[in-house]
């Protein structure tokens, strides 16, 4: 019982150093290509010292995986320049419903009927985002073009989720994490070239950096492939969701940014959609289990 508790704190914990993300991101005075570029460099390193797993395993398929998830990492970052925190990390989080649409030709998975439900549902909830027009805000400066970005961070990142899966479905997880690494690495590549030269930045916001890769990745990857080992998957999946609960949370308080109407409302239905659908599948397993 003590382990299991144990488990379940550092995925509590994990969650809410993913959460600090959208704030943390919008406090850097850097563009949305250096705070991309040198948050994932700090994370990929990161990881290397506090991920020994992470050191071994590199292939040819992990790099597949790592363009998916550097894509994802890249995103996320602009889409939170853009706009708010609530809009990219909920729309991110519409992700299953692109891997339930995809599974069938890309993992060779079934869709169950019940599964069509929940990427209606999932459906709605991102199509209210786009209801009406939502002002620009000081930390949410063109909310539109975020929304966009924020639903393709979704996409690919539902395209890292299959493809962590693809990697360990022949019995060799270990590559998942190299993986991870490597898409770090590439996206630190791909900005740095447009976040060159950095120009005049106060002391404050390389603090940012050194915690958005250290803390809100590194210690958060740690903490979280810990308490997966010994958490209940439905549990697990209930617990992290205090990411997109109090991601929005936090940019209210240190920004005062503040989401729109149907954005909450679309909000609410992914985040309903979700505990609904980890709910369902801990009572009718699939035949292929995760």
């Amino acid at each position: 019982m003590k382990s299991r508790v144990g488990a379940e704190i550092q995925i509590i914990l994990a969650a809410m150093l993913f959460s600090t993300g959208g704030a943390a991101i919008k406090a850097a005075h850097f563009t949305n290509w250096q705070v991309a570029a040198f948050r994932s460099a700090v994370a990929g390193a990161a990881l290397l010292v506090f991920l020994p797993a992470a050191r071994r395993g590199y292939s040819l398929r992990g790099v597949l995986v790592a363009l998916a998830f550097s894509a994802t990492m890249i995103l996320f970052v602009t889409a939170n320049k853009l706009t708010t925190s609530m809009n990219t990390i909920f729309l991110q989080d519409t992700a299953p419903l692109y891997v339930l649409a995809l599974s069938p030709v890309l993992l060779k998975e079934r869709i169950r009927r019940s599964d069509l439900g929940f990427m209606a549902v999932i459906a709605v909830g991102l199509a209210l985002f786009f209801v009406g027009v939502e002002p620009p805000q000081t930390t949410a400066t063109n909310p539109f073009l975020g929304n966009i970005l924020a639903v393709a961070s979704g996409l690919t990142w539902a395209l890292t989720i299959m493809g962590l899966r693809w990697l360990g479905k022949d019995g060799r997880p270990v590559e998942s994490l190299p993986a991870v690494v490597m898409g770090n690495v590439m996206a630190a590549l791909f900005c740095l070239p447009m976040a060159l030269p950095v120009g005049a930045v106060r002391p404050v916001d390389w603090l940012i950096i050194v915690y958005l890769g250290v803390f809100q990745i590194g210690l958060a990857y740690v903490l979280m492939s810990r308490g997966l080992a010994g958490a209940p998957a439905f549990t697990a999946c209930i617990l992290l969701l205090a990411e997109p609960v109090f991601n929005p949370v936090w940019s209210f308080l240190a920004h005062g940014e503040r989401p729109g109407r149907w954005a909450v409302a679309g909000g609410v239905l992914i985040l309903g959609a979700t505990v609904a659908k980890a709910w369902s599948g801990t009572r009718q397993p699939d035949k292929v289990q995760p």
